[in-house]
């Protein structure tokens, strides 16, 4: 029987537009009709309120670069809460993101490079807005936008955050962002199993409704939903009668 999942969809942004890639080409770019602002619209019209948004341009530069599209976004529902990753490796960027309105905070790189900072924000800003970025390619943490590979496992940082109070986490597969393949469902069981007290994200991969239903059923807790929903793959009204 299935347990409730929080379903979390997607908005990934380059230069205040609606954009996907696959498997974090810059590349293999494609570009959407509707604006950040109305998908966040949307998606809260159908319940969805936790919505991850990406800032794709500030992941590749190094410094947040679309906290004017966040502003809008958080501004455009009361219910609205954005959970913003991208870019964010200072403590002004921080700051500049919570004051834009970011509800939840999604740090990666720092996370990987510079521990002490992420371990600063956690006790600043409490585990219930930081959420640790873990984008895994070939079992190893990328960083810089996917374009930098470290030799940091998933236990090693998860592992490394716990006694500061981690609670929340995001995991991508690389290899499945964007290809409408399905999820790692044994790598996010496992990490699931292995630390309970921490909230795992599932990311990457999800193709259909069924997907989504089978992270359900395996007792995950949250999954991403991103591409499958930009191309017609799954409905929002599919999603609703899911969670």
């Amino acid at each position: 029987m299935s347990r409730s999942i929080e379903i979390i969809p997607a908005i990934d942004i380059i230069g205040g537009k609606c954009v996907r890639l696959s498997q974090g080409d810059y590349n293999a770019k494609t570009e959407y009709d509707a604006s950040p602002v109305d998908m966040v619209k949307r998606f809260v019209d159908h319940g969805f309120t936790r919505i991850h948004a990406v800032d794709l341009d500030g992941a590749k530069a190094g410094k947040p670069c679309n906290l004017s599209t966040l502003e809008k976004m958080a501004m455009a529902s009361d219910a609205a809460r954005i959970e913003w990753g991208g870019g964010i490796k200072t403590d002004d960027d921080m700051r500049d993101s919570v004051n834009a309105g970011c509800a939840y905070a999604v740090i990666g790189s720092v996370a990987a490079k510079q521990p002490e900072l992420f371990d600063k924000w956690l006790g600043q800003y409490g585990n219930e807005m930081l959420v640790l970025g873990a984008d895994l390619r070939d079992g190893k943490v990328a960083v810089s936008g996917w374009l930098g590979t470290t030799d940091i496992t998933i236990d090693d940082i998860v592992t490394r955050f716990l006694p500061g109070g981690l609670t929340q986490a995001i995991v991508t597969d690389i290899s499945r962002d964007g290809m409408l393949q399905g999820p790692s469902f044994d790598l996010y069981t496992e990490i699931q199993r292995r630390y309970d007290t921490v909230d795992f994200t599932v990311s990457g991969g999800i193709s259909s409704a069924g997907d989504v239903a089978r992270c359900a059923e395996l007792g995950l807790r949250r999954v991403i939903v991103g591409k499958a929903l930009y191309e017609g793959r799954v409905s929002l009204n599919e999603l609703e009668r899911i969670c």
